[in-house]
């Protein structure tokens, strides 16, 4: 008898294929007539390739909840809503779940759970003799006197990454952008006020941070020894492992006015099953197999990121990842859910490249909130 062959679709970096591959074994135990292949693709690919484009070739999927709005409109993907009701409704961290939940149906399991949160280099800091920061007023301190030290902020500022930092600061603010289109985009004096405060970090910046997605900002904080903290990010925890040059230190997100982490925007990664695969059963029990507790955890021992609670609460994963999981736990719990309707995929994309162009120099702050106010209402069309 032939076997079934799943093909799936993830994103290109250890923490997203290594997992995948490890488990791998485990599941082809269970189900000796099954194998998975795996293909994947760049960050940028994630963030923006058509899950409905994806779903054509592809039987199972690993997608950012954004793409939500337009799998429920186009029902490229199967609801997967009896294996969440089989009781894992309340297993992941923060609104894991909730982010792929659109229509009245869920789309996807998470497996991967993230939000921007701070890092540093825990080394370049007991240079200075500084705590890490755990408020915005504390973080300039700490990028003044870094500076004076010949040291720099970090942060990644390249397209998306700059629309996702103002989203997270206006929601730390209490004053979150809007997720529906009908409604007006953003208050403007807490615009002005992100604005301007993106600007002052900017200036405790090398220049580079506009160039940088999560993936470069981690890479260089690793590879460079100038780079001591960065506020915000989507965490990619391995890069604390002991494997790293210099091995990071992830911390709760700074807020603006007080030592409250609230408002980060949700990130990390779901699994979703075509509504063209033709072994719908099969692939909802890989599915299923890779949300379990056991597999969630075997996902940390391989560079991953699980979504899962118990994982999160695990003292040997925690230390494996030097506390990560323990010391952002606040920041996931208080996250935001950015818009996810049918068209707010071409907003993300332009708007990311309206704020970083912004951050260059290149438009003016009022310009820039009302070229960002018309794409929202007009659903990133404008």
């Amino acid at each position: 008898m032939s076997k079934v062959v799943l093909r799936g679709m993830t994103w290109d970096h250890r923490r997203a294929v290594d997992p995948l591959v490890a488990t791998l074994p485990e599941f082809r135990r269970r189900y000796p007539d099954v194998d998975v292949h795996w293909s994947s693709r760049p960050l940028q690919g994630f963030e923006f390739t058509s899950v409905e484009a994806l779903a054509l070739n592809h039987d199972v999927i690993v997608f950012d909840h954004p793409f939500v709005g337009e799998i429920a409109e186009t029902r490229c993907l199967r609801p997967l809503d009896d294996i969440v009701d089989a009781g894992l409704g309340s297993a992941f961290v923060g609104p894991s779940l909730e982010s792929y939940r659109c229509g009245g149906h869920v789309w996807a399991l998470p497996i991967d759970a993230a939000c921007q949160v701070a890092v540093a280099r825990p080394d370049l800091l007991a240079t200075l003799g500084r705590p890490a920061p755990f408020s915005w007023h504390e973080m300039m301190e700490l990028g003044q006197r870094a500076d004076r030290s010949g040291l720099r902020l970090a942060i990644g500022l390249k397209g998306v990454h700059s629309l996702m930092t103002f989203f997270t600061l206006c929601a730390n603010l209490g004053k979150p952008c809007a997720t529906e289109p009908e409604r007006d985009f953003v208050d403007p004096e807490t615009a002005c006020t992100v604005l301007d405060e993106m600007r002052r970090l900017l200036s405790l910046c090398p220049p580079d941070v506009l160039d940088w997605n999560s993936i470069a900002l981690h890479d260089a904080m690793v590879a460079r020894d100038d780079l001591i903290y960065c506020p915000l990010v989507y965490c990619y925890a391995t890069y604390a492992e002991i494997d790293m040059r210099r091995p990071l230190q992830f911390f709760d997100l700074p807020g603006l006015r007080s030592r409250d982490p609230r408002g980060s925007t949700i990130g990390g990664a779901g699994i979703g099953v075509s509504a063209r695969c033709t072994e719908q059963g099969t692939a909802m029990a890989y599915v299923r197999y890779l949300a379990d507790t056991a597999t969630q955890k075997a996902f940390a021992a391989s560079h991953g990121q699980p979504a899962h609670i118990d994982s999160w609460e695990d003292p040997a994963i925690d230390s494996r990842f030097a506390g990560c999981f323990r010391a952002t736990r606040s920041t996931i719990e208080a996250a935001w859910i950015r818009p996810r309707h049918p068209g707010y995929l071409r907003f993300q994309e332009k708007g990311g490249m309206l704020v970083e162009r912004h951050l260059r120099g290149e438009i003016a702050e009022r310009d820039l909130l009302s070229r960002l106010s018309a794409l929202h209402s007009s659903r990133g069309a404008g």
